[in-house]
């Protein structure tokens, strides 16, 4: 398959709940991701680089929700992503949540990310962030620790 080709990435799996991209060049890691979404109840696209990922964006009806962004990638990398991403007024307006094995510190995040998680990825943090910033409580905590996205502090 050549860089520019999507890889079918446009089949919506998961169940019916807010969208993410799932953007990582490794098979595995996308589709644990996806498994662990999909059990949280977020339905998922996946893209294998920056590039695939403009492809799907621009195939869709509606913008996902979230975007979770490797960095470290082929054809397109992440940080590039980001500053064609930055460019696009629909595309600036998704959160991004950066994923790398690369330790990275806050004043060195590609432009405009909203969140930044180390592999090996801690599910819970991971699902944490997904519902703060799609907007929903997290319905896998207790009620009473529950936090209304809009107000955490976190990240």
């Amino acid at each position: 398959m050549s860089g520019s080709e999507s890889n079918g990435a446009n089949t919506v799996t998961g169940v019916r709940g807010p969208l993410v991209l799932v953007v990582d060049d490794d098979d595995a890691i996308r589709d644990a991701l996806g498994d662990v979404l999909a059990e949280a109840g977020f339905a998922t696209l996946s893209a294998r680089h920056g590039l695939d990922a403009l492809v799907v964006l621009n195939e869709l009806e509606e913008p996902p929700s979230l975007i979770l962004l490797d960095l470290m990638m082929p054809v397109m990398d992440g940080w590039t992503f980001c500053e064609v991403r930055r460019r696009n007024g629909s595309l600036r307006e998704i959160p991004v949540v950066s994923l790398s094995a690369v330790p990275i510190t806050r004043s060195n995040w590609p432009a405009g990310i909203n969140a930044f998680l180390a592999k090996p990825i801690d599910i819970i943090e991971l699902t944490w962030i997904c519902f703060r910033l799609t907007g929903r409580k997290n319905p896998l905590l207790p009620a009473e620790q529950r936090q209304s996205p809009q107000t955490s502090t976190a990240c």
